[in-house]
């Protein structure tokens, strides 16, 4: 992963708003992990929740009209830009829902500065070792700064 460029995990919540919601903030952030602004990471944990929620999800189904085939292109497009974390270690941080494990255990893995999530539970925990946990609109208020001023140790 590069030498001083952004690590950066997007959660499942991140992905289905971006999917579902063009032209929204998550699908912003995704458009500049496409453009390089920031090291994408994600591991197939993450897909495989993300396509889950888009299959799966009856409540979502009936409100939005889409194709498993987009579904699976989605998939697509992200693992053909994102770095995948192949090993991910074993965490316990948060109880109440062990997905929320998956995305810390990714961020761990692939050694990166943020995870961006609309998870409560995640967001309640604000950081990690050294792992800022941030909503989507706080992470594009920050990638939006001039490059020079991106320090992981920045509060946006």
């Amino acid at each position: 992963m590069g030498r001083g460029r952004l690590n950066v995990v997007l959660d499942s919540t991140i992905l289905v708003s971006a999917f579902l919601t063009e032209g929204g903030v998550s699908f912003e952030i995704l458009q500049q992990g496409r453009a390089g602004r920031f090291v994408w990471c994600c591991a197939e944990e993450i897909l495989h929740e993300t396509r889950r929620v888009l299959v799966e999800e009856e409540r979502i189904r009936k409100k939005y009209h889409y194709t498993q085939k987009q579904v699976n292109d989605f998939l697509a497009s992200i693992r053909a830009v994102a770095h995948l974390a192949r090993s991910l270690p074993e965490v316990h941080v948060i109880a109440r829902d062990p997905q929320d494990n998956t995305i810390v255990a990714c961020a761990l893995a692939t050694r990166a500065h943020y995870i961006v999530t609309r998870d409560k539970d995640l967001l309640d925990l604000q950081s990690y070792q050294g792992i800022r946990i941030l909503s989507p609109e706080r992470f594009l208020t920050l990638l939006r700064q001039p490059r020079g001023e991106q320090s992981p140790d920045q509060s946006p």
